[in-house]
């Protein structure tokens, strides 16, 4: 009997990762129809993490009311997975909380915009007696090197005056912080393995730093991004010296406005590549040990894949077992036969003939009829 992993990553703007994997498995059963067909969407750690991991372990979805990166409430959506020993997982998106999506075009302000709401998601899941958070941290508004965050569990700021900081820290604040006091940290997260998914090798500050690489994006002007990254330097200088820990050059310290560096030095938290902490939250290994045949996707595919994202993740983790892994993507860049050298069996665009908005308006049907076709093609080869 044959059997299939279907493990696509999100169609970006056109098609969730759940509904991905779902057509996916429909194509492959209107060709072989008692075949044995699992699906487990993927992510990277960007938006679609909270929900490829709760579909593939068969979480549950949790809402908290949390500040968002104006300071205004939002209701932030998280998972809580099922672990070992009856042990309990988190699974949380900083954009769920303290995303881009969140503030609109007219307001974009990263010397206005805080992590606070993400620190209080982490409250939330240790509240729920969980042993191990995974944070995604794709898709920012922020750029406070994770120190609004920090307030949320406890750790306290100071000013030149010796006031508390009280306010949630937002990116223009971070060179008045004189201080840093972990000593009301919350205990419980010395008993929690917070793992952060981080796809960027970004450090904290300088040319290719957290302000000047995204800092525009997320509104900074050119004299804010200046800003953003003398206060980012100046927190790195007070946790140098006040925490005795170096983020100045932390790989993937410049990550999410630098929560990168700042869930490292105020939470204790461990970088990590996105796409391999959901791989193994998921059990991919076990999963896909045993299939015929693995099939992943997502928007696109192009020589920056090799960076870290997701399909070749799940290419490279199936190569490993001995089964082949193809891809279906609405569109493919420059650099996507490199990809061949490193895992992935071959690609397939959905529509190759349809205009993009075309594509993306129908890509649950097309993606269903590629996959038909391509498992046909499969099997007449074998």
């Amino acid at each position: 009997m044959l059997k299939v992993l279907c493990a696509p990553n999100a169609f970006k703007e056109s098609l969730a990762v759940v509904e991905a994997a779902q057509a996916m498995a429909r194509g492959v059963r209107h060709v072989v129809p008692d075949g044995r067909v699992d699906l487990c969407p993927i992510a990277d750690g960007g938006d679609g993490t909270v929900e490829a991991l709760v579909a593939a372990v068969g979480g549950q979805f949790h809402t908290t009311t949390v500040l968002g990166p104006l300071g205004k409430p939002v209701e932030a959506r998280w998972g809580l997975l099922p672990g070992e020993d009856a042990s309990k997982r988190a699974v949380i998106e900083m954009a769920a909380a303290s995303g881009l999506s969140l503030v609109p075009r007219d307001q974009r302000d990263p010397t206005r915009t805080t992590t606070f709401g993400t620190g209080q998601l982490i409250a939330a899941a240790l509240d729920r007696g969980v042993r191990e958070i995974i944070l995604g941290i794709g898709g920012s508004a922020t750029c406070d090197c994770g120190a609004g965050c920090a307030q949320a569990p406890g750790v306290r700021f100071f000013d030149h005056a010796g006031k508390l900081l009280d306010h949630p820290l937002a990116g223009g604040d971070l060179s008045s912080i004189a201080r840093i006091d972990v000593a009301d940290r919350d205990p419980r997260l010395m008993n929690v393995k917070l793992h952060v998914a981080c796809d960027v090798t970004n450090p904290l500050t300088g040319p290719h730093g957290a302000a000047h690489t995204y800092g525009p994006q997320k509104g900074a002007t050119p004299e804010q991004v200046e800003q953003l990254d003398a206060g980012l330097a100046h927190l790195a200088d007070r946790i140098r010296a006040d925490l005795g820990i170096d983020v100045l050059n932390l790989s993937g310290g410049g990550a999410a406005g630098g929560l990168g560096a700042g869930a490292v030095a105020f939470l204790g938290a461990q970088l990590l590549p996105g796409v391999d902490l959901v791989l193994d939250a998921c059990r991919f290994d076990a999963r896909v040990a045993g299939c015929d045949l693995c099939l992943t996707g997502e928007g696109k595919l192009d020589g920056q894949t090799l960076a870290g994202k997701a399909c070749l993740g799940v290419a490279k983790a199936a190569e490993k077992h001995g089964v082949p892994t193809y891809a279906l993507v609405g569109a493919v860049g420059p650099g996507v036969d490199e990809l061949l050298h490193h895992g992935l069996k071959g690609y397939r665009v959905i529509a190759p003939d349809l205009p993009p908005r075309e594509s993306m308006r129908r890509v649950a049907e097309l993606l269903e009829a590629a996959t038909s076709n391509l498992v046909r093609e499969w099997l007449s080869q074998r």
